[in-house]
């Protein structure tokens, strides 16, 4: 079977430590990076914790095996699929400088058929957990990062040879590259540019049209643009947090949602003074509803766009990760439920309270779902005076 080469996945490594961490600063000696890996990505597990050491930091190895999440829930009983090891959990936190997520999947539809009720109930039981390694970050202590590994199973889904899966995580990764960490660099001036001129415009609006959307999304003055975010490798997309107050009317997605090891197709939402008051999808309708019913998941917490001229992903991957960032001709529209980037925040977010972040609209909850259309949009922005401006059109960004 195909794998690649060790120069390859030295490369990627060090890319996701000793670039994508602490913001592309190196991690520092004595940092405590914790890595979780699964198995069918362990020809990643030995560059990354080369690269790690390389550094003179510490790192702690999660080594997740195939094939047994379904056994838990199959076999867990209500009190078990819920309960918080807090002393572990906390603790885990407070040791950790620095997360590295590996993704990688043996099987893509391992919990199908699992009760939707049972996975958001899991996922809602370590909100706390959620809560505190987002403070740590915001504070400054403490960065994470997330990495692609392909396995067949993912090809598979996304009618790829494992050849073309894994030269298309190459090519978005610079990883073609003799240097790609200098590559990334020269695509964050280029996004931050654009980042920039939007900021300097006074955006209380934008609308978003075309055939399958009409929707209004409310920015207010105290939100920043977040773009390029090196927390995710790859990542093209320039977002924000809005104000959730002004989010109404009606949005459709051409793409799958991946979630809980489960695929929703044709995803619709209708919006009512900020709420999700209606919803559909061809598939898996009833996971999409327990997502929405977690707290706090019937809102919009992020609104991003990706411009043709910097995303390096043309395919469909069959993960949220890199097709949040792909393009086609029409462009990449996102919008995420649940949890708001606090970091969105144009002051210092450290300084807040969980309750001023709140008097501030930005949301607290334990989800956080990116749903994407690769269908044409246009988007309007209402600015302060009154008038109105393009700013993206044909998957691209007009400022």
């Amino acid at each position: 079977m195909y794998t690649p080469s060790p120069e390859i996945l030295k490369k990627y490594a060090d890319v996701l430590v000793k670039f994508a961490l602490r913001s592309w600063e190196w991690v520092k000696k004595d940092d405590v990076v914790f890595v979780q890996i699964p198995e069918c990505a362990k020809p990643f597990y030995l560059p990354l914790q080369k690269a790690i050491l390389e550094v003179w930091a510490h790192p702690i190895m999660e080594y997740l095996p195939d094939g047994v999440a379904r056994h838990f829930f199959d076999h867990a009983n209500d009190d078990q699929i819920v309960f918080y090891p807090s002393h572990f959990l906390h603790g885990k936190v407070e040791q950790m400088t620095h997360v590295i997520s590996v993704i990688a999947e043996a099987d893509k539809h391992e919990l199908k058929d699992v009760d939707p009720k049972k996975l958001a109930a899991r996922r809602h039981s370590r909100k706390e957990y959620m809560d505190r390694r987002n403070k740590k970050e915001n504070e400054g202590k403490h960065t994470w990062t997330l990495g692609l590994y392909g396995t067949q199973a993912m090809a598979d889904e996304a009618n790829m040879s494992i050849e073309e899966y894994r030269d298309e995580i190459i090519k978005a990764c610079y990883l073609d590259f003799d240097d790609p960490i200098a590559e990334w660099k020269k695509t964050f001036e280029k996004t931050e540019e654009i980042k920039n001129k939007l900021d300097a415009l006074p955006i209380e609006w934008v609308h978003v049209t075309w055939e399958d959307v009409d929707l209004h999304i409310q920015i207010w003055t105290n939100r920043k643009r977040m773009g390029w975010w090196w927390r995710n490798i790859p990542s093209f997309e320039i977002f924000i947090s809005p104000d959730r107050r002004g989010t109404n009317w009606r949005i459709k997605f051409n793409q799958p949602l991946y979630s809980y090891g489960q695929m929703i197709k044709n995803i619709s939402l209708k919006f009512e003074n900020w709420i999700i008051v209606g919803f559909d999808a061809a598939e898996n309708k009833e996971l999409l509803a327990e997502i929405i019913n977690i707290p706090n998941a019937n809102k919009v917490w992020e609104f991003s766009l990706t411009d043709g001229r910097f995303s390096h992903i043309t395919k469909f991957m069959g993960e949220t990760l890199y097709d949040e960032n792909m393009w086609w001709p029409q462009g990449n529209t996102h919008i995420a439920i649940g949890n708001a980037y606090a970091d969105s925040f144009k002051g210092d977010v450290s300084k807040l309270t969980e309750k001023e972040l709140a008097d501030l609209w930005f949301n607290q909850s334990a989800e956080h779902k990116d749903i994407v259309s690769t269908a044409r949009r246009t988007v309007t922005a209402k600015l302060s005076d009154g008038t109105e401006k393009i700013i993206y059109q044909d998957g691209q960004f007009t400022v």
